[in-house]
Order: structure tokens, then sequence, then C-alpha cells
């Protein structure tokens, strides 16, 4: 088999992979944002198995451009991808959309007018830094999410699939920056789709071996009351530990420290923190560390608004008291557990009186 054969194999094999990713996803968790992105994501990298090429020494044609704007605009699908699938209060703005406008539109300029006038180091160079910049923000995320996740297989996987793929866009960029103007030959192309087609099948593999209303809930999540304090099973360990934990949590309102984690918790209790995550996770039922708290912080807030003692209080002080750092993330928090604005919770409970 020539190069030019196995390259084309690679790629087709790429593409077919990522359009079935794509369409399990839309089909399966059409609902959830995190799913519906991460089809966009899958749409878009299969734009960039189709049309990537290493190195740039001529100018690409005209129907080419597309296909790379939407590849290198798949870079900021790829950073909204991980902001859903590492914060559950993560929701889409308009100007999410702007971006990737942004990108795309200015990948596509660049390849039919600011490359063709002569500056094709600048163009490609440019376009790369933005692939770069985008993808140190989802590193970036990751990083500040990861912890929170109490589900450990379910951990592991979505951390593979940003590293997997942050890591081939990342060192494709820097090699796109360092040999551009150059012809790298035909071995250096089939070498690359190999290697993208493996990381392909990799990451739908890990995705298999994992429970799909796992990594990606059908449904918000319902936090349990937080009466409901007995884990399952009857190890008494277990059982005395989360006795602690809830203990921590009512006497001594431990969530309302600032930037708590569950390393600091972990600590408190002196056990490791997979054991900690264990005991939240299956004990009381939650999934991410984050819901944990802010659940608890919610039931302060809302028997502070139900109190006629306190009618006359901000609820920006209630919801600062009660250990939330600013307005919006308690607002969103709030309605998604009580269904209603804090401000509604509190006049319902005030005309109810």
């Amino acid at each position: 088999m020539t190069s030019a054969a196995l390259e084309l194999a690679f790629r087709s094999a790429a593409v077919a992979l990522l359009l079935v990713l794509a369409a399990s996803l839309i089909s399966d968790f059409r609902n959830v944002l995190a799913a519906r992105l991460g089809a966009a994501f899958a749409l878009g990298s299969a734009a960039h198995a189709a049309s990537y090429s290493v190195g740039v020494s001529t100018l690409v044609p005209a129907w080419h451009a597309p296909l790379i704007a939407l590849s290198t605009g798949n870079i900021v699908a790829f950073w909204l991808f991980t902001r859903a699938l590492f914060d559950d209060e993560f929701r889409l703005h308009w100007w999410h959309g702007l971006i990737w406008g942004l990108v795309t539109a200015f990948s596509f300029v660049s390849c039919l007018w600011i490359a063709p006038g002569g500056n094709v180091r600048f163009a490609v160079t440019a376009v790369n830094l933005i692939v770069l910049g985008f993808i140190a923000l989802a590193v970036m995320q990751t990083i500040a999410s990861w912890s929170a996740d109490l589900v450990e297989r379910r951990r592991r996987v979505r951390v593979f699939i940003v590293c997997a793929a942050a890591l081939y866009g990342g060192l494709n960029a820097l090699l796109q920056i360092v040999v551009v103007g150059s012809s790298v030959g035909d071995v250096a192309n089939t070498i690359n789709t190999g290697v993208l087609a493996i990381i392909v099948a990799a990451i739908a593999y890990a995705m298999m071996r994992v429970d799909g209303t796992d990594l990606f809930p059908a449904g918000a999540e319902t936090p349990p009351k937080i009466a409901a304090s007995e884990p399952e099973g009857d190890d008494i360990a277990d059982r005395k530990l989360v006795d602690a934990l809830m203990r921590l949590m009512a006497d001594e309102r431990i969530y309302r420290q600032e930037n708590i984690t569950i390393g600091v918790l972990a600590g408190r209790l002196k056990i490791p923190e997979y054991r900690l995550r264990r005991l939240i996770n299956q004990g009381l039922g939650y999934r991410n560390f984050n819901v944990f708290l802010n659940n608890h912080r919610i039931e302060e807030a809302k028997a502070a608004l139900a109190d006629p003692a306190q009618a006359e209080v901000p609820v920006i002080t209630i919801a600062m008291d009660a250990g939330f750092q600013s307005l919006g993330p308690f607002n969103r928090a709030f309605k998604t557990v009580t269904g209603v604005t804090p401000t509604e919770y509190r006049r319902l409970k005030a005309s109810a009186v």
C-alpha cells in the first residue's frame, strides 16, 4: 500500500469514527449541553481529519478554505466542550457563538486573502497561536474543575479525552508554526493522520467503557435531601465518617469557608481524598462536590429567606453569608434546586405566613 493510500485510509477511518460518535451523542443525549457540544467538537474534528496537512508550502484551493476554517473554529467548540464537561452550571451565551464565528471567519480570510497576499507565515502563525490559546483555556478549565467530580471512572475518562485532544492539537499547532512554508512530504502527513485515527479510536473506546448516563447525565442532577445521611451498605466505619462529615456541615458550616476544596475537607476528616469522594458519591448520592456544597449553602439561604426577621436583609448578603462568592452563581444554583429565584422564594414564603 502506498503512503497516499494509507493516509487516505487513516483519514477515512478517523472521519467515520467521528461522525458515528457525533451521531451517537446526538441520538442518546440531545438534551444534554455537554453531549451536544461534544457532537459539535466531533464534527469539527471530522473537518480537521479531512482537510489537515502538515506544513503549508502552497496556497490552498478555494474549496478547501471552508473545511480549514471549520477545523480552526473547532478549537472554540473544544473549549466550550470542556467547560460543559467539567462545570455543571455552565450555560451557552450569544457571545460564545460570536467567538466561534470570529475565529472561523479569521481562518477563512487567512486562507483566501491574507496568505495569498504574501503573508503565509503570518496567517499560519496567527491561526495556530489562537488554537494554542484556546487549548490553554481548556486545560486550565480541566485542572480547575477536575477535583470536583466524584465519580472516579468518569473523572479518568473525562481527563483522558481532554488531555488526548489537547496534546494532539497543541503539538500540531506548534508543528505548523515551525514548518510553515515548508513541504514535509507524504510520510509526515501519513503519520499524523495515523496518530489522529488512533487517538479518536482510543477516545471512542474509553467512552464505551463508562456508562453513558454517568458521562453525560440524561437530566439535571437533583440533589438528595441533606437529611438522607445514611450511606449505602452496613459499613460502620463509613457510616461514622458520613456522620462526622454531616456534623462539619451542620455544626461548623464548613461550606461557608472561601475556596473550600475536597482536599481540605478530607484533611479535616483525616481520610484520603478518594475515600471522601466515594463517601459523598455512594453514601450521599452526589456526583459533583460543588453541588454537594451548594446544596448545604442553599438550605441555609432558604431558611434565611423564609425568616420574617431577615425580610430586609439583601439577597446578596444572604448569599455571601452562606458561602457563595457572587450573586450570579447563587441565583443559578438556587433556581436549579428550588425552581424559583431567591426573590420569588422570599415572596412566596412571605405570602404564605
